[in-house]
Order: C-alpha cells, then structure tokens, then sequence
C-alpha cells in the first residue's frame, strides 16, 4: 500500500487537492470551459477531451485553451463559475468524514489547488469546511501554480512541518503527482486513471479508503 521508498508511519501534514479529490466540480468547470472557447470561436471540448487534460491552472493554460483571446476567454469562463460553481458542488463520498478524522487526530491539514483562489475560499466556505484547514491555497495566491513546489510551500508556511516525507499530498491527476515529487511530498494518488499509474504513489480506491490506510498507521 505504501512504497518502501517511504516510512510507514502517520504524516504529520497532508495537503489536499480540491476538484474531483474532495468534491464533485468537474460539470461546472467543463461547461464553463465550452462557453468560453465558444465565445471566442475555438472547438468546443468533449468531455473525453476535458477528461484527459491535464490539471493546470488557468493563468497556465488560459493562452493555449484561447489563443489571442486568453482575455474575453478567462472573462467568460469565470463569469460562468461565479454563476454556478455554489449550486452544483457536491463534497464526494467519504471526503467529510475523513477531514473530521483527520482533524481529530490533530494532523495539520491544507488545501492547495489550482482553482482560482477566489472561488475555491468561496466554495470551502459554503460547505462550512473552514475549521479542517489551516491553509486554503488557490491559483494566483502565489507566484506559481501547481506542478510548482511555491503553493506546497505556502501552505505549510505556519506548520511548523517542513515539506518530505512528513507530508502527504494528496490528489487525482499528474499535475498533484508532480507537484508532490517537485516538493518532496509523498504522493497520493484517490481514485484511478493515469496518475494512479505512476511509480512510488500510494493509491486510494476513494476517501474512504485513504481514511483506512492513514488509520492503519
């Protein structure tokens, strides 16, 4: 379950992603996405397509998704956000009651996510979550976005814990894997796919089954 490459012993922090790890956002972002390459004239997105792309952050992505018209193309889509984004999201089986756990036990939980800051304070916020997190990290909260180690840094800044394998960061893409090798972390991988393919993660079937590994421990 765990790599030998890593101690077998409860992480002191773990850092969460947000969309699609703790909660269900992905028809909200993929219908705003469609809106805003449609309203700058570029193909439209299937959902295989949305699927598989990588979990960058706007500010990344916003020129190749856009082209010259990143700007009216950003504009939409957040106009879009900010109209859904609260009505539709829905906290995934199991993410409430680990959080909880987790809290209990006195381990040092954050957020980092490449969702824009704004938005994703907005939408812990609304799920009354506030108290499982010392530190909720967004996109444009710092000079870099994830695969980068700066929001991993930011999050652990008052942690009195340094980023290794003391850490567990935890998501569903490679960009989350990525993120975890950049700073050092120990990655964790919930659900399937391709991140849950990579060497040396600890995989999860959901967070049920990430609570019963760190319960193991």
């Amino acid at each position: 379950m765990i790599p030998d490459i890593y101690p077998r012993r409860r992480p002191k922090a773990i850092l969460f992603d947000w969309d699609n790890t703790l909660v269900d956002t992905w028809h909200t972002v993929f219908g705003a996405l469609n809106s805003a390459l449609e309203a700058v004239n570029r193909p439209l997105l299937s959902t295989e397509e949305f699927l598989r792309r990588p979990h960058h952050s706007m500010r990344d992505s916003s020129f190749e998704l856009f082209g010259d018209h990143f700007q009216k193309g950003e504009q939409v889509f957040y106009e879009s956000i900010d109209k859904f984004h609260l009505k539709s999201i829905k906290s995934l089986e199991g993410a409430e009651g680990l959080l909880n756990d987790l809290k209990n036990k006195g381990i040092y939980v954050g957020v980092v996510s490449n969702k824009d800051g704004h938005h994703l304070r907005k939408e812990v916020k609304y799920l009354q979550w506030d108290s499982f997190f010392s530190q909720v990290i967004g996109a444009r909260d710092t000079e870099a976005d994830k695969p980068s180690n700066i929001p991993v840094l930011a999050a652990l800044k008052n942690s009195q814990v340094s980023p290794g394998h003391d850490v567990w960061f935890v998501g569903d893409s490679i960009v989350d894997v990525q993120c975890a090798q950049a700073s050092g972390c120990v990655p964790v991988v919930v659900g399937g796919g391709e991140a849950a393919q990579q060497e040396h993660i600890v995989n999860a079937k959901n967070c049920f089954g990430l609570a019963q590994i760190i319960m193991s421990l």
